[in-house]
């Protein structure tokens, strides 16, 4: 995957730089492997917004993707490497030798015809999916299982890769990307690699336009509102707040813990990514 950049014939293109989409070998998704996705614009089932500065955005379908890859000792082979609006990843449509069709996170170096397997026999390369139990020390993995059985929640957007440092009875730990060190339980499986599309933290908007096009709308700061609207609004003249950078409801946001001491999964914290 390359960066672009065009001739600047406007002033925002000046800045703009988008993905050469270089790796994609398919248009349109899997039929049987799409969904809608009914936007939500940040508001609950209450019509009230919960998440701010949401809505709008073109529409997109949702790709239904095996996070969990649970076909064990059934090779796959890789059909496609598509684009997803969804994620920042790209997905690989893998064709298994009983004719099922699944997505999986595009890794690293995996490209249209590579053999990939998953499961506790398979071999620790590229794409390949096994329990951590299996996997060489110092080894790169993604796509990783917080508990055995629940699929993959961590180490999912592009460029990223966590490493196994240490393993010992039922546990493993693990570097994740933000630099904390984690217990994992070696029952957990991950993908070996790097997820793929390394260079999209690279990608510059270029205008206010194209954040729309994600959905994205306006953020307005603190201290340009008013008193009744912000804890740091108002004042006479230009005023920058007077006191610490605090939420629309007070929260602190800036250097504070925020984190509860009494979280039940602060005992598989081993080192935290902010000493």
């Amino acid at each position: 995957m390359a960066i672009r950049k065009y001739k600047p014939y406007t002033a925002s293109r000046r800045s703009m730089t988008v993905s050469s989409f270089d790796e994609i070998t398919k248009d349109k998704p899997e039929k049987a492997l799409v969904k809608k996705k009914k936007q939500q614009a940040g508001r609950n089932g209450s019509g009230r917004i919960t998440v701010r500065h949401r809505g709008g955005g073109h529409k997109r379908r949702l790709r239904v993707v095996d996070f969990i890859r649970d076909k064990h000792g059934i090779p796959a082979r890789v059909a496609a490497i598509e684009y997803d609006p969804n994620r920042s990843a790209r997905l690989a449509l893998l064709h298994y030798a009983d004719g099922e069709k699944r997505y999986m996170l595009a890794p690293v170096g995996v490209k249209v015809g590579d053999r990939l397997m998953s499961g506790p026999e398979a071999e620790p390369e590229i794409g390949n999916h096994l329990p951590l139990a299996k996997v060489p020390l110092g080894l790169p993995v993604h796509n990783l299982e917080l508990l055995p059985g629940r699929g993959a929640k961590v180490v999912r957007s592009a460029g990223q890769s966590a490493q196994i440092l240490a393993r010992e009875g039922e546990f493993a730990d693990i570097k994740l990307p933000s630099g904390e060190v984690r217990k994992f339980r070696t029952n957990c499986y991950a993908t070996i690699g790097q997820v793929g599309n390394v260079e999209h933290e690279g990608i510059s908007l270029g205008k206010a336009g194209r954040a729309r096009w994600k959905g994205r709308r306006p953020t307005v700061r603190g201290v340009a509102m008013n008193p009744v609207d912000h804890p740091m609004g108002g004042g006479e003249g230009r005023s920058s707040g007077g006191g610490h950078p605090v939420s629309p409801w007070g929260q602190l946001t800036k250097g504070k813990r925020t984190r509860s001491k009494k979280k039940a999964s602060n005992r598989w914290i081993v080192q935290r990514r902010k000493k």
